[in-house]
């Protein structure tokens, strides 16, 4: 071949593998990444994004910061974050790293969760352990939190502290969602609507994406009331399976902690994280051997072949659980949809300690008793502590604070105390406190819930939330999982909640409740997950328009 030729031959083929460059250019355009909607962003949907390089979690933390800035104190000023955390940024940018270097830890590594202010997180990082009370303000605790130290081992970032009802709704006659130091809470769904409960910060912030998942705690209602009320999905697990220790107590019989997300999958994710036994929560050391991953529950047939109840009696009748009669309507169609799925419904599966649970008021005095208890709960709380500047020890003396500083904890509609003074006046876990507490059991467990289970042959019991729901399960220690039911209609009749908040309201959301008998959560979360999946409830309506940050990862990312 001749020299021409050749040059010929090797233009030919320069000019062929540019055109095949051209090609394959041509046909694989190069797409903008598609950032997660942090309204209904999803962990799954950030771990894929962070794993892939589209975002780190610095640019999280940073854009939850952003949002919280919008709408916590500006705008609507929702008052659902006390404070956020000054390590946070630190904490992701050490996450990311790690990441890269040695791969995630797990399902929530370098994910942003927002705590309920009881939770304790050392002093060291910057922020305070609270109950939304000045008497705790600048408090060291000895360590963080049991349910803190999973979260941390698992790799999630602490983005801050929810605000509450103050020391968990047991402070007294006080609207829901009022601390002194966060002020009064307020739902993103209508203007002044009820929180509910007290994580009431950990729901309202959940609902609108101020956080990738939060953590609260329920004593009686305080996760399943906030996630009713905010269009959410949250697990109050069984009574020991998840540790207590380091959270400003309550009942040591009744309190437990668990997630408030927007999703079914989300808390199934949290709850496999923060279960299991704990030695310094010794209700912990009687759960089951192996926990769950509860993840492995989220089955759309879940609910195929089970038997559910309704127990009807004093719970669905209004003038007793107080609800508006449009819950009880959406309800029903609720029910069909669970038979739709293929379960049986058994209607009714009543109760049978349903009237005495109702008239009873054991559950009162059983709290009144366990929270000023020496040995594991209040008092012991605060001599636990390393430092308190405002010298509260006791809580006597968490009276007298409040009585002394009335412009921060006492303010014109929220002065009372009667809970902390009913606890003060007890006199200890004598017998009649053992008869009471119990009386309660029986009332919850082999006479209340297990005896509806087992008469007809149930899986579970379903409810909506609203009401007296979550009684039966507080004083037996049971699981309720709850997800989105419905929203008020726009001519409900609004009525007054508190000084500042009313319920219900037009678009305010209400949830449904599946509960049942000790450590039944993985069935539970496969019950609410079904169900949750065929309604897809919670994207039927958004939150009020000036109550959605407008802040995305779009606008952090690739930011200074």
């Amino acid at each position: 071949m001749s020299v021409t030729k050749q040059w010929f031959a090797v233009l030919l083929a320069v000019l062929a593998c540019f055109q095949l460059v051209q090609g394959l250019g041509a046909g694989q355009d190069v797409k903008p990444v598609q950032f997660p909607d942090l309204y209904e962003a999803s962990v799954m949907e950030l771990q894929e994004g962070l794993d892939a390089g589209h975002f780190s979690s610095v640019d999280l933390v940073k854009a939850y910061f952003a949002r919280i800035d919008e709408v916590n104190l500006k705008g609507p000023a929702l008052r659902a974050v006390l404070e956020t955390n000054p390590s946070a940024l630190a904490q992701a940018a050490a996450l990311d790293k790690e990441r890269k270097v040695k791969g995630k830890r797990s399902a929530l590594h370098g994910i942003p969760i927002l705590l309920k202010d009881n939770i304790a997180t050392v002093a060291s990082e910057g922020m305070n352990t609270t109950a939304g009370s000045f008497s705790l303000l600048g408090s060291v605790v000895p360590e963080d939190a049991g349910v803190v130290k999973r979260l941390r081992k698992a790799g999630a970032i602490i983005l801050g502290k929810a605000n509450l009802s103050e020391f968990a709704h047991f402070r007294g006659n006080l609207a829901s969602g009022w601390s002194g130091r966060g002020g009064q809470c307020t739902n993103a769904y209508f203007k002044n609507a009820d929180p509910c409960g007290s994580s009431s910060g950990s729901g309202v912030a959940a609902s609108i994406g101020l956080a990738a998942v939060t953590l609260g705690s329920e004593t009686d209602g305080s996760i399943t009331c906030p996630t009713s009320n905010n269009n959410l999905a949250g697990i109050k697990p069984t009574v020991g399976l998840t540790s207590r220790a380091g959270v400003i107590p309550i009942s040591s019989h009744q309190d437990t902690v668990g997630p408030i997300t927007r999703s079914i999958a989300d808390a199934a994710i949290v709850l496999s994280v923060i279960a299991g036994k704990d030695p310094n929560d010794n209700f912990t050391l009687v759960q089951p051997p192996i926990v769950p991953d509860f993840t492995k529950a989220l089955n759309k047939n879940a609910l195929r072949g089970k038997r559910i109840g309704v127990p009807r009696h004093a719970f669905l009748n209004d003038s007793i659980s107080g609800n508006d009669p449009f819950v009880n309507v959406v309800f029903e169609q609720a029910l069909n949809t669970i038979r739709s799925l293929g379960a049986t419904v058994v209607d009714p599966a009543d109760i049978p300690t349903a009237d005495a649970i109702v008239q009873s008021n054991n559950e009162t005095f059983v709290l009144d008793v366990d929270f000023k208890a020496w040995d594991i709960e209040l008092n012991a709380y605060f001599q636990g502590l390393l430092k308190n500047p405002s010298g509260v020890r006791s809580l006597a003396e968490l009276i007298a604070f409040n009585n002394a500083h009335p412009d921060l904890e006492k303010p014109v509609n929220f002065t009372s105390q009667s809970d902390l003074i009913e606890s003060q006046a007890t006199t200890g876990r004598n017998a009649t406190f053992f008869q009471s507490l119990a009386f309660d059991h029986e009332l919850g467990r082999a006479g209340g819930i297990d005896a509806a289970l087992k008469a007809h042959k149930l899986d579970a019991l379903v409810l909506p939330a609203p009401g007296f729901t979550t009684v039966p399960a507080a004083i037996a220690g049971y699981p309720i999982v709850t997800v989105p039911l419905g929203f008020y209609p726009d001519n409900v009749t609004i009525q007054s909640a508190g000084p500042l908040t009313v319920y219900p309201a037009p678009g305010v959301p209400f949830g449904l409740s599946f509960f049942g008998t000790a450590f039944s959560e993985f069935d539970l979360v496969g019950f609410a997950f079904a169900y949750e999946q065929k309604t897809q409830t919670r994207l039927a309506r958004k939150a009020m328009p000036d109550a959605i940050p407008k802040t995305q990862l779009k606008d952090i990312v690739g930011k200074a």
